[in-house]
């Protein structure tokens, strides 16, 4: 939604700066420091405008590279912290597992282990 917003002001823009520039056909003297050259109005907006373009893209294409490098540099932080902690933390497999039997083995070896004590009661 974003980018069609964006799309149509531009479109807006473009068409704003064409009617200007066509109501402006006179031609106007352009000091270059080294030479005056006459020259319509209408190129001189349009290469004003192509001119402000290209510094407004480069200026966002800096920030845009600058933003992506600190995004490296924070991604390759997280890395290195998640494998410290990785590290630093006990894991699961180092831990002694209990081993699990179901509830009807549990109950036969306390029955077994009853019968064996009774017996030794007994013989006594």
């Amino acid at each position: 939604m974003k980018g069609q917003w964006s799309l149509l002001l531009a479109i807006l823009f473009a068409l704003i700066v064409a009617i200007f520039a066509v109501i402006n056909v006179d031609p106007v003297t352009v000091d270059f420091l080294f030479a005056k050259k006459s020259i319509p109005l209408i190129l001189v907006i349009i290469g004003s405008v192509f001119m402000g373009g290209l510094i407004v893209g480069s200026v966002g294409m800096y920030r845009m590279f600058r933003l992506q490098r600190q995004l490296k540099v924070a991604n390759k932080e997280i890395a290195m912290l998640s494998e410290k902690v990785e590290k630093s933390s006990p894991k699961a497999e180092e831990k002694p597992e209990v081993e699990k039997k179901p509830a009807t083995e549990e109950l036969e070896e306390d029955i077994s282990e009853e019968d064996s004590t009774e017996e030794n009661t007994v013989k006594e």
